[in-house]
C-alpha cells in the first residue's frame, strides 16, 4: 500500500516539474470560486491526494508494530523513545534545512508534518489506545473551527499558526502541511497498528474491519461535503458535478478531504489483504521496493526528477506520465541496492533513512 502511493506521489511531482497545465488549486487560497477544470488535469491531481494521509497513517501504524517488535527484542523504553525522536528530527530536519536551503526560504511539506508527528509519538502513544483514538477524532472534527479562529485566507498567518494549524503561502516562508491535522492521521493510524498487535484471534478479520471502517469514513465525506457546510475548510462545493464533490481542500486537510482520503485507503488496503493470499508477492516487486525504501525514495526522486529537467521540457501531461515513469524506471535498481546494504546493517545509521 506505501509502495502505491508513492508511485501516485512521484506522479504528482513529476506534473510539478513537466506539466504547464498542472492543478493545484485544492485549497481556499488558490482557488477562485467559478473556474472551470480541466477533466484529466483534476482528476490527475486528484488521484494523488490518496497519497500523503496514506503515508502518515502507515506511519503511525509502523510505529506501533515496531514498538512490539523492539520490546521483543528486549530494547527498553528510552531506547525505543531515541530512535523515535531521532528519526523524527531527523526527517523534520530534511525540511526545516534541506528543501528550505534549496528553496531559499522556509519551506515546510510533508517531511515536517511526518517527523514533527513523530516526534511526539514518542510521548503521546504511553497514552493508551482509547485516548489517542478520541484525541484524533476531536483534533479532526474540532480542527476547522479552531483554524478559523485565527485564520482567514489571504490574510497574514503568524508563523506559530502555520506550523500547527493553518497554511501559509508567501515569499518569506511557505507551509504546506501544519502539523496538528496530520499528528491526528498519525495518532489513528497508531490506534490500528496497536489494535493489529492486541486483538484477539477470534475478532473480526482485519480487511472485514477496514473495509466496514472505511466504508463509514465514505459515507462521512458523502454527509460533510452533501451538507457543504462546516467540514470543508471553507472550500465547498459550487455544483453538483462529480468534480466539485471531489474538488476539497487538501491545504490545510478538511473533514471532507480526510474522511474521502482515509476511506478509500481502507477500502483499497481490505481488498489488497483479500487478495494477498491468491497472488503471489514477489520479494524484488517493484511496489514493494519501493514502499521498504519510502523516506530514500522521497529524497532520491526528487534529484531523479531535477536530472530528467536537462532531458526534458515542460509541455503537457503525457510529459508528466513520461517523467514520472522514467523516475521509477532509474529508481527501482538504485533501492533494490540500497534495501540490500539496509538489511545487511540493520543497527547502523541507515535505519534512520
Amino acid at each position: 500500500m506505501r509502495g502505491f502511493v508513492m508511485v501516485l506521489m512521484t506522479l504528482d511531482h513529476a506534473s510539478a516539474f513537466f506539466n504547464q497545465g498542472r492543478i493545484a488549486n485544492d485549497t481556499i487560497i488558490k482557488h477562485v470560486v467559478g473556474s472551470s477544470f480541466v477533466v484529466e488535469q483534476f482528476f490527475t491531481r486528484w488521484i494523488t491526494h490518496l497519497s500523503a494521509p496514506t503515508f502518515v497513517f502507515l506511519t503511525g501504524t509502523a510505529i506501533a508494530l515496531s514498538i512490539v517488535q523492539r520490546r521483543e527484542k528486549g530494547l527498553d523504553s528510552k531506547a525505543i523513545d531515541r530512535d523515535l525522536l531521532i528519526r523524527g528530527a531527523l526527517i523534520a530536519l530534511l525540511d526545516i534545512i534541506v528543501f528550505s536551503f534549496l528553496s531559499g526560504k522556509l519551506y515546510l511539506q510533508v517531511l515536517y508534518a511526518i517527523g514533527v508527528s513523530m516526534m511526539l509519538m514518542a510521548l503521546l502513544y504511553r497514552l493508551g489506545r482509547r485516548v489517542l483514538l478520541i484525541s484524533a477524532l476531536m483534533l479532526l472534527i474540532g480542527g476547522e473551527a479552531f483554524t478559523l479562529l485565527f485564520w482567514q485566507p489571504h490574510e497574514q498567518v503568524p508563523l506559530w499558526l502555520a506550523l500547527t494549524f493553518a497554511p501559509w503561502f508567501s515569499a518569506s516562508f511557505t507551509v504546506l502541511y501544519p502539523a496538528m491535522p496530520w499528528l491526528a492521521i498519525m495518532m489513528l493510524g497508531w490506534v490500528f497498528g496497536d489494535w493489529l498487535t492486541t486483538r484477539q484471534q477470534s475478532s473480526w478479520p482485519v480487511a472485514r474491519v477496514l473495509l466496514t471502517v472505511g466504508l463509514l469514513a465514505l459515507i462521512c465525506f458523502l454527509l460533510v461535503r452533501g451538507v457543504n457546510g462546516y467540514g470543508n475548510m471553507l472550500l465547498y462545493r459550487e455544483d453538483n458535478s462529480v468534480i466539485q464533490w471531489l474538488h476539497v481542500s487538501k491545504y490545510p486537510p478538511s473533514i471532507s478531504y480526510i474522511s474521502l482520503e482515509l476511506g478509500l485507503m481502507m477500502i483499497i488496503l481490505a481488498t489488497l489483504l483479500w487478495l494477498q493470499p491468491k497472488i503471489s508477492i514477489g520479494q524484488y516487486g517493484p511496489i514493494l521496493v519501493f514502499g521498504q525504501t519510502a523516506l530514500f525514495f522521497y529524497l532520491a526522486h526528487f534529484a531523479v526528477l531535477a536530472l530528467l529537467t536537462l532531458l526534458l521540457e515542460r509541455a503537457g501531461l503525457g510529459q508528466a506520465f513520461l517523467a514520472a515513469a522514467l523516475t521509477l524506471g532509474l529508481l527501482y535498481p538504485i533501492c533494490c541496492a540500497y534495501r540490500a546494504l539496509k538489511w545487511r546493517y540493520p543497527e547502523s545509521i541507515l535505519r534512520f533513512i
